[in-house]
């Protein structure tokens, strides 16, 4: 499938980029429920312009599979939207994570050093019961306040990127098309 700008399939499509395997990436704006396949989402450092699109990866990694990636990355973010529960735009993006995290079978999160990633940290807390595999390397900002949430509440962790990038591929591949 394309990566979510236009028209969403009924079911996963060819992804030219990928090698011509099946694979639905989903962003915001664009719905998801209507979909009854398992959903992968990728919290973490965004940031635009200082996280690097670590969530790329893990679309170009995951391949063939008939799970749904919802990747929170907007396309078509502009810096210059008010976050207020009063601009449209913000708060369609807000709700769609929510969403997102709430019907995600898997949650993989990655707190990237030099990102203060405020929102991450909220989503940590919000869906700590969650299906969750957290990466928080050192040099994170607030690496001992994730480790610490992570172990009171059994929150699986990894130690690098490539981990966790791991985490999403064989999750993924339980779902093989």
């Amino acid at each position: 499938m394309s990566d979510a700008v236009g028209s969403i399939p009924t079911q996963p499509t060819k992804n030219n980029h990928l090698n011509s395997e099946l694979q639905m990436i989903i962003k915001p704006p664009h719905q998801f429920s209507q979909y009854s396949f398992p959903k992968l989402f990728l919290a973490g450092s965004i940031e635009m312009g200082k996280a690097e699109n670590w969530q790329k990866r893990i679309e170009d990694e995951v391949g063939n599979t008939q799970a749904i990636i919802l990747n929170p990355r907007r396309d078509d973010w502009d810096s210059s939207w008010k976050q207020e529960i009063s601009n449209p735009q913000f708060k369609n993006q807000v709700e769609w994570e929510l969403q997102a995290l709430e019907e995600a079978n898997q949650i993989v999160m990655y707190f990237q050093p030099g990102t203060q990633s405020p929102i991450t940290l909220l989503e940590l807390g919000l869906f700590k019961d969650n299906n969750l595999v957290v990466c928080c390397p050192e040099g994170f900002w607030r690496k001992g306040n994730v480790d610490i949430v992570c172990e009171k509440y059994g929150i699986n962790q990894v130690d690098t990127l490539d981990e966790l990038v791991d985490v999403a591929v064989v999750w993924s591949r339980l779902f093989k098309a």
